[in-house]
This record gives structure tokens, sequence and C-alpha cells, in this order.
């Protein structure tokens, strides 16, 4: 399939690792010009040095003016933006019944202010080029899913409701928005990762009970569904949320 992304530039939020650090690699392999971003200038040169011609724009987007400086960097590097993934994200969280108003406060911050900061930040120029967004967000916004932090679930159930209701004003102005939902992905440092070392048995026994293809993802698998809705095969689809889980949700 011919996706025609050759030459197109994109920001990707939250991509020094994990599922970030694959999107903008299959962005990257495809033809795309792209701009990397995270707070941690170390690992964000040193993912920039495995994806040549690639630039990088360290910020926290988590904060209006970090975004600001980001997209700005983002399009001075590139001189233009066509795609924008919203990728940065975090499910830790403490247990249901625990919270605080300053957890709430940092989760939300960390996977809702995130996006819509760099939305907000870089709207006009999306508008200039026709561009789309995507939204990594979680199975845990669509449903109950044990043992999930009520924050993090709640933060991505309403960045679920902030794409529904920004994709039909955007499309007036030419912006495609949707979002992909993972279910449970493994990689470096990752959430899944400290689960298999601490208990791989009770992972294994988890997955057989509650994912019908009985396996974790992985970035590669979640980035795949970016590359394709970014993409002119995916100019009918906005206001769409793509579930990449394994068959886990049970919502169909």
């Amino acid at each position: 399939m011919q996706l025609e992304l050759a030459g197109k530039t994109a920001l990707i939020t939250g991509s020094s690792r994990g599922i970030g650090y694959a999107i903008a690699k299959a962005l990257h392999a495809e033809g795309c010009r792209i701009a990397l971003n995270g707070r941690d200038e170390r690992a964000l040169a040193t993912a920039g040095l495995e994806l040549p011609g690639a630039i990088v724009a360290c910020g926290d987007v988590t904060q209006p003016e970090g975004a600001r400086q980001v997209v700005a960097d983002a399009i001075k590097g590139l001189g233009r933006l066509d795609i924008l993934v919203c990728n940065v994200g975090s499910g830790r969280s403490v247990s249901p019944g625990t919270e605080t108003y300053d957890e709430w406060q940092r989760v939300f911050a960390i996977n809702l202010w995130s996006a819509t900061n760099t939305v907000e930040a870089a709207k006009e120029a999306l508008a200039a080029s026709g561009g789309t967004i995507v939204f990594i967000s979680s199975i845990c916004g669509l449903e109950v899913i044990p043992g999930a932090p009520a924050t993090y679930s709640a933060a991505k159930a309403a960045l679920h409701a902030y794409a529904r209701c920004i994709a039909r004003p955007m499309a007036n102005e030419g912006i495609r928005v949707n979002m992909v939902s993972p279910g449970n992905v493994v990689f470096p440092g990752s959430t899944w990762e400290a689960k298999l070392e601490k208990d791989a048995a009770g992972v294994q026994a988890m997955l057989d009970r509650d994912v019908p293809l009985r396996r974790l993802g992985t970035p590669e698998e979640v980035a795949a569904a970016i590359v394709f809705l970014v993409s002119k095969r995916a100019a009918f689809i906005t206001g769409a949320n793509l579930t990449v889980d394994a068959g886990q949700t049970r919502g169909w």
C-alpha cells in the first residue's frame, strides 16, 4: 500500500522512547521529516541520532508555554507541520480510592493538558497544511479495566471526549482528528515490563483470561495504526478511535 507520506513533516510528543519513538521511527521509514520531543535532553539526543535528519524539540508540553516552544521549534526546524501525534502520557498513579488533589492534577497534566496545550499551539500551522492529529490514548478511557488507576482512566476518558468534540470544528479547518487506544504494550521501562519482572506467571494468567490473542502488544504494532491514520489512505476518517488491544475491550 502506497501511503504517500514521503516529505511530510511530523511532530511526535513524548518520542524519546517507547510507543512515541516507535511512531517516529515508523513515520521516518515512510519518508517523513520528524521532530522528536521529550523532557530529557540526553535521551532525546540519543533518539535523534538514530533517525537521520530528525530534529529535536526538547520541552515540557504539559505546560502551555512549553508546548508553544516545542511547536515553534518543530516548525522552525521542519518548515511547516503536517502531522501532530500527541503521545505524552503515563498510567503510573495511585490505587483507586487513594487519590489526592495533587495526584489528580499531575495525572491530568500528563495525559490531557499535554494534548490540549500542544493542539492549541499547533492548530494554526496544521490548518495551513491541511494536516492531521492523532491522540494516543488507552483502553482505560473506554471501559473499566481492573487494576487501572482511576486518575488515569478518567484523564483518558476526558481525552476521548476532547478529541470527539474538536473533530468536527477542526474538519472545517481542513484538519483530521483521530485517536488510537492501545491495550497492554510492553517496552523497556514500561509498566508492563515491571509487571513481568515481578510476576510473569500472573501477567500470562491475566492475558489468558482477558485478552483473546493472549499476549502483550509491541510499540511497533501501535505505530502501524498511526502511520495508516495520518496517511492519505485514511483521508475519509476523522473523529474515529482505533482500538489496538488484541481484543481485550468488550464493547464490540
